[in-house]
């Protein structure tokens, strides 16, 4: 199957992609400006849009599941020890946001019992709305994703996040072996890699200084699109994640085994 039915889809999964278009609405009307910006206690900005999109997300969303824990970037968390924990960064990528940069999304994930089972991410000013659910495939713009089968490192394209970070690591020069041997090496960043890697665009996606809300939905997008998704260290996806090194099962291990390391892993 290459497109898209609706009625196979969830309950779950229909709620999170309703909610992410109410998102949508309210980033693509501030997108041109014109709101506040404010600097939370870590240090990171915060913009009303960021505030309304989760706002309005967790409504739609606690609506539907009064039972359901959420977890989000602005608003918090409640309930976070529930069977079903909903994890969402209203505006993933504000500081592009502030500056108009098209790579923000809205990233909207159901962890079920610390497993995450369903996934949306919607980059609205790229047009790009992917989707996933356990079992059930990966999507994009309603067509069937799937990663690619390029199993030599000479003739993968690879795409890092956050690299600043990278380099400070005491394994930067392990990175360089990577990127040494790379038949492209891009910096797409935010939603955009991952999208390409479950597209099968691109062969692995290698990033640092993420928070399990950064990534959560772009996890099970990438495994449902037969992708492997892991921290540098091989650990799955939990709440404490900190890193990610995602890729087409073919080069998954030979990368992790360069990298492994790299960065510390949070305990599971």
């Amino acid at each position: 199957m290459s497109e898209y039915d609706e009625s196979t889809s969830s309950d779950h999964l229909r709620v999170a992609l309703e909610a992410a278009q109410k998102a949508a609405d309210i980033s693509r009307g501030y997108y041109a400006g014109n709101f506040e910006v404010r600097t939370k206690e870590d240090l990171t900005p915060v913009t009303q849009a960021d505030v309304e999109c989760e706002e309005a997300i967790r409504a739609h969303i606690l609506d539907a599941f009064p039972e359901h824990g959420f977890y989000g970037e602005e608003t918090g968390s409640t309930r976070q020890n529930a069977e079903y924990l909903w994890l969402v960064d209203p505006i993933d990528g504000t500081k592009g946001f502030i500056r108009q940069y098209p790579f923000f999304s809205t990233q909207i994930a159901l962890m079920h019992r610390s497993e995450i089972i369903v996934g949306v991410s919607s980059g609205t000013m790229m047009n790009e709305l992917a989707w996933a659910e356990k079992g059930a495939g990966a999507w994009l713009n309603g067509q069937r994703l799937h990663v690619s089968d390029i199993d030599d490192p000479d003739k993968a394209a690879v795409s890092t996040g956050n690299l600043k970070t990278l380099a400070t690591s005491p394994g930067w020069s392990r990175l360089g072996g990577v990127v040494a041997r790379a038949d492209r090496i891009r910096g797409y960043g935010d939603f955009y890699h991952y999208h390409l890697l479950a597209a099968g665009k691109i062969e692995a996606v290698i990033e640092s200084d993420v928070n399990i809300l950064d990534v959560a939905a772009l996890s099970i997008i990438v495994a449902e699109a037969g992708g492997e998704f892991t921290d540098l260290n091989g650990f799955p996806p939990s709440l404490g994640m900190r890193s990610v090194l995602a890729a087409n099962p073919a080069l998954h291990a030979e990368y992790l085994a360069q990298l492994r390391g790299f960065v510390s892993s949070p305990s599971l």
